[in-house]
């Protein structure tokens, strides 16, 4: 099983990422079982700071279909992230700043537990965007004539 289970590509997109963190969630079984057969979509994930605790929004898990109604979970409900208590007064004071923002950047495994990779992200302008997409083609397009002139040699 691959230690990797979703990356929020529209993150690394919107965002400028100043910095990463690693939290365990805190999951209910059937989500876990969800997680596992690959049932989940983060793309629109982000955290919040509420009462000096860190909860995940957005994060959409979809129910496990053998487990009966009454046992199941809430596919979009907010899941706690697990952080030392410094660190989470220091994303609270990080987001308290105009324009930053807490976005879900991937889910992976490890050691047997779900954790997930948050980070401090500032919005990026459609300028920045275009910038970036930009650089990604000239970078691609040297690629190219790299390959081509390696493959002459």
């Amino acid at each position: 099983m691959s230690s990797e289970i979703a990356t929020n590509r529209k993150a690394g997109r919107d965002f400028h990422i100043l910095e990463k963190y690693e939290a365990g969630l805190e999951l209910k079984g059937t989500e876990v079982k969800s997680i596992r057969a690959g049932k989940i979509n983060v793309s629109d994930a982000f955290a919040r700071v509420e009462n000096n605790q860190l909860f995940l929004y957005g994060c959409d898990i979809q129910p496990w279909l053998t487990a009966g109604d009454w046992y199941n979970h809430a596919p979009k409900r907010p899941r706690r992230l697990l952080l030392h208590k410094r660190e989470i007064l220091k994303l609270a004071s990080a987001t308290a700043i105009k324009g930053c923002t807490l976005p879900l950047l991937r889910m992976y495994w490890k050691n047997r537990r779900v954790k997930v990779e948050i980070g401090v992200g500032k919005g990026k302008t459609h300028s920045d965007q275009r910038q970036d997409l930009k650089e990604k083609v000239e970078l691609r397009e040297a690629q190219r004539e790299m390959a081509r002139f390696n493959q002459r040699m």
